[in-house]
C-alpha cells in the first residue's frame, strides 16, 4: 500500500513520485543513449567486423583490426601505425606544454589589468574563434608563404631555402595548433587567476619563502583545477586533430585523427576505422583518468 508523502505542499504516493522522477530523467536519459551510448555501441560493433573484398562489411567476430593498428597484418608486422600513434601522442604533448607555456602568464597578465582592459583582452583571445577553423588554417597557411615576413626572415637567417615557405612542415602544424588550442587554455586559467587569494602569496614572502617556493605553496595549488582543466581541453582536441596536421603538414605527419578520416571517407574501410576510433578513446580517457589521479594525489613540498 503506497504511503501518502508531502511533496512540496502536495500529497502524492511513492509510486506517483517515482513515475514523476522517471519521466524527468526520460529525456536526458533517451539523450545521452541515442548521441553517446548507440554512436559507441556502433563503434565497437564494427571494430570486430571485417571488410569484404566488395567493400562490405562482413560481420564476424575479428580482433584483426586492432591487430592491423599494432602493425601485423598479412603481410608480416610494419610499424607504419605505431609511428603514426607516436606522432600524435608527441604533436600532442608538445602542444599542451607550448599553449600552457603561454597561456599560464597570459592569464596573469590579463587578470592584472583593469576591468575594462580585462574584457578587451578576452575579446580579442575569443575573435579568432568567431571563424571557422578551415578559414584560420588557410589563413595561416596565406602568413606562413614564401613572400611573407616568416618566412623571409627564416630565409634570411638561412633557415629555410630561398622562396621557401614555412609551410608544410611540422613548425607549422604546431603554430595552427596551438592558435587553436590557446583561448581554451587561457579561460579556464584565467578564470582561477582572477580569484587567486594573494594573502596566501604575501604570506609566503613574509615568511622568506624563495619565489620558486612561494609559487609552488602559494600560487600553483589555487591554479591547480584551471591548470587540469586547461589541459583536457588542450591535449584532447589535440589527440583528435586531423584537418591542420593535413594542410599546414601538407600530409606529411600524420595523426589518428588523419589515420581515422582516411578510414572512413577515402579508403571506406569502416571496420579499421571504428577500431582506430576506439583506441584513441581509450587513449582520451586513459589520460582523463591519469590527471584526475595526479590531481587527487599532488602535494606540494
Amino acid at each position: 500500500m503506497n504511503r501518502l508523502l508531502v511533496w512540496y505542499g502536495e500529497l502524492a504516493t511513492t509510486r506517483k513520485l517515482t513515475t514523476r522522477g522517471l519521466a524527468l530523467l526520460a529525456v536526458p536519459l533517451i539523450w545521452i543513449v541515442v548521441l553517446l551510448v548507440a554512436p559507441l555501441g556502433a563503434m565497437v560493433a564494427w571494430s570486430v567486423a571485417s571488410r569484404a573484398a566488395t567493400g562490405d562489411i562482413e560481420w564476424t567476430f575479428s580482433l584483426q583490426n586492432f591487430g592491423r593498428l599494432a602493425g601485423y597484418d598479412a603481410f608480416g608486422w610494419t610499424k607504419s601505425y605505431l609511428v603514426i600513434l607516436g606522432t600524435t601522442l608527441v604533436i600532442s604533448t608538445i602542444t599542451t606544454v607550448i599553449t600552457l607555456a603561454l597561456a599560464y602568464p597570459l592569464s596573469f597578465f590579463i587578470a592584472q589589468r583593469r576591468p575594462a582592459r580585462r574584457y578587451l583582452w578576452l575579446t580579442l583571445i575569443i575573435i579568432p574563434f568567431c571563424t571557422n577553423l578551415v578559414i584560420r588554417t588557410y589563413a595561416w597557411m596565406l602568413l606562413l608563404g614564401n613572400q611573407m615576413p616568416p618566412a623571409l626572415l627564416a630565409q634570411w637567417l638561412h633557415l629555410i631555402g630561398p622562396s621557401e615557405a614555412l609551410y608544410p612542415s611540422t613548425l607549422a602544424v604546431y603554430i595552427g595548433m596551438v592558435s587553436n588550442s590557446l583561448p581554451f587554455a587561457v579561460l579556464p586559467l584565467y578564470t582561477n587567476v582572477e580569484k587567486l587569494d594573494w594573502a596566501i602569496v604575501e604570506a609566503s614572502r613574509d615568511l622568506y619563502s624563495r619565489p620558486m617556493r612561494t609559487f609552488f605553496h602559494g600560487i600553483l595549488p589555487q591554479t591547480l583545477p584551471g591548470l587540469v582543466t586547461a589541459i583536457v581541453l588542450t591535449f584532447i582536441p589535440a589527440m583528435g586533430a586531423f584537418l591542420i596536421p593535413d594542410l599546414l603538414g601538407g600530409g606529411k605527419s600524420w595523426m589518428l585523427g588523419n589515420l581515422i578520416q582516411h578510414q572512413f571517407g577515402v579508403s571506406r574501410d569502416f571496420p579499421f576505422g571504428a577500431a582506430v576510433s576506439l583506441v584513441l578513446t581509450f587513449l582520451t580517457m586513459v589520460g582523463l583518468l591519469i590527471l584526475r589521479r595526479s590531481g587527487d594525489e599532488v602535494t606540494f613540498l
